[in-house]
């Protein structure tokens, strides 16, 4: 007997990517700006690589359904687990 894991772990590693990508896509505070001569450099940089602003609170919405569908297919690969436990218990 053969218990098909593929789908819930596909679905783990989906959700893993996607929190990988939002928090790389996230603005990084680790440099505060000291005048506003340097926000208006890092913007006008932004508008001529046409990089679109982040907007925080999408980033972190993503994240959060990021780490719901993680939690979600851990759940799902919980219970084929016990569900292969209970049927070898059964047979055996």
């Amino acid at each position: 007997m053969s218990i098909n894991l593929s789908t819930a772990l596909s679905g783990i590693s989906a959700a893993n990517e996607r929190l990988r990508a939002s928090s790389s896509a996230a603005p990084s505070p680790s440099a505060p700006l000291k005048t506003r001569d340097d926000a208006t450099a890092i913007q006008s940089a932004a508008a001529a690589q046409r990089i679109p602003p982040v907007d925080e609170a999408t980033v972190i919405i993503e994240q959060q359904s990021a780490t719901y569908a993680f939690v979600a297919n851990l759940r799902v690969l919980q219970t084929q687990l016990r569900g292969g436990g209970a049927m070898l218990d059964i047979h055996a």
